[in-house]
């Protein structure tokens, strides 16, 4: 054990010493941001280093002092769109720096834009080029939205100016089109405004009926604001939503991984509602346009029959008359036809009727003689063929129970018979 210890101090300051060596001054390193805060005009914050699994590596308190971060910050505004914040991936040239009290820490001079925007582009990709193989990037692209646009579903932060600029550009436009709208409120920026989001489009998607598509509209802000867009998740859902949706976010120079595979992309919320205006003037003017023409040709068609009509009114005392003469000819050779016909048929007709009668006269006369003739001959043998001559003959009828005899096995013993002559009848009875 050495009798000689030294004071914390002269540690720190051996430290010191040890760690302000040319190779730990002016480095360029790699490092994500973390737990970025600005006070006094400095920027302080914790630089990581993590694997691929997200695991730290490395973490080393970070602090850019306030004459270098006013430029600096500006400039990377101008460069990439971004402010110094949590998540971002940067390229830095730092010293190392240990102070006594507050320990080892990293001093910004500069930064690399180009390095965070190249990451900005890397994590897009990767999440497009993701989609892509899931096979869904397409998918809300290929949606067709209605021809006539009129129930739009709205997803914007609640009292945003994007979305009271979009509802009177919707309400107020100059054809007077009306559209049935609904706020879907949600978050539009920081951490939570993805989750947010996706389950705005979860509530419209239980509805999807009464919707003709969907808006996701926000005002312009600071770029890095715009993060929140970049997320896996949210892009996912409006790939796959089953409504064609519509984006309006930030300005003409901003996109995000949304702009990619939502249905359509428009610069700023009211771009979009401007768009949905236009479509439904296009069709407002097709259908003008084809009652216009359905005026004109109902109008000339009106103005030809009324042409013809004029023409025929012209004609009809005319065609009237000259049918009638036509008439009246027709019948007259009709009468002169028949009178002749009767003539050539009528007088042959009367001649055949004159001797049909007369003979029918000499016919009925012999014919009703020859009748009077063979009544006579029947009456004569009518006569001599009665039972009352045949008994004038000496001939009789022998009866039993008024019943003619015919056999003498017909007659039992005993019985009376009835016996009738011509002149009369008598019972007789057998022994």
């Amino acid at each position: 054990m050495s009798n000689n210890p030294i004071s914390l101090l002269e540690l720190a300051n051996r430290i010191t010493r040890l760690v302000q060596q040319p190779e730990t001054q002016n480095i360029w390193i790699v490092a994500e941001l973390q737990d970025v805060a600005c006070r006094g005009g400095h920027c302080y914050m914790e630089l990581l280093q993590k694997d691929d699994g997200g695991r730290q590596l490395a973490r080393v308190r970070g602090c850019c002092w306030a004459n270098v971060y006013g430029p600096l910050s500006r400039s990377f505004m101008e460069a990439t769109g971004q402010q110094f914040s949590s998540g971002l991936k940067v390229m830095l040239r730092v010293s190392a720096s240990m102070h006594p009290v507050f320990g080892l820490s990293l001093v910004i001079h500069e930064v690399n834009p180009e390095y965070t925007m190249g990451d900005l582009l890397r994590r897009r990709n990767e999440i497009l080029r993701r989609l892509q193989q899931e096979g869904v990037l397409e998918m809300n692209r290929s949606l067709k939205w209605p021809v006539v646009i009129q129930r739009v579903a709205i997803i914007s932060a609640r009292g945003a100016a994007g979305y009271g600029d979009f509802m009177n550009q919707l309400i107020n436009n100059p054809s007077r089109l009306k559209f049935k709208t609904r706020l879907f409120p949600a978050t539009m920026q920081g951490a939570s405004a993805p989750s947010s989001i996706i389950k705005a489009l979860e509530t419209i998607a239980e509805e999807e009926e009464k919707w003709d598509g969907v808006v996701i509209i926000r005002g312009g802000g600071a770029t890095s604001d715009l993060q929140a867009f970049e997320d896996y998740d949210l892009a996912a859902s409006v790939a796959q939503f089953p409504l064609p949706v519509a984006i309006g976010i930030g300005h003409e120079r901003d996109v995000t991984v949304l702009d990619w595979v939502a249905n359509i992309r428009l610069k700023t919320p009211t771009a979009v509602a401007e768009w949905l205006i236009g479509k439904g003037e296009n069709v407002l003017g097709a259908l003008i346009a084809a009652g216009n023409r359905i005026v004109q040709f109902a109008t000339q068609r009106v103005a030809g029959d009324k042409e013809r009509l004029a023409q025929a009114e012209a004609l009809l005392p005319v065609a009237s008359r000259r049918q009638i003469e036509r008439s009246k000819a027709s019948m007259i050779r009709a009468l002169a036809s028949l009178q002749g016909l009767s003539a050539s048929k009528i007088g042959p007709a009367r001649t055949r009727l004159d001797m049909i009668a007369t003979n029918l006269s000499t016919i009925s006369s012999n014919l009703l003689r020859r009748q009077s003739e063979r009544l006579d001959a029947a009456e004569k043998l009518l006569e001599v063929l009665s039972p009352a001559a045949t008994l004038a003959r000496g001939y009789s009828i022998t009866r039993i129970d008024g019943h003619a005899v015919t056999s003498v096995e017909d007659v039992p013993l005993g019985a009376t018979l009835e016996i009738t002559l011509s002149d009369g009848s008598f019972l007789a009875h057998t022994p």
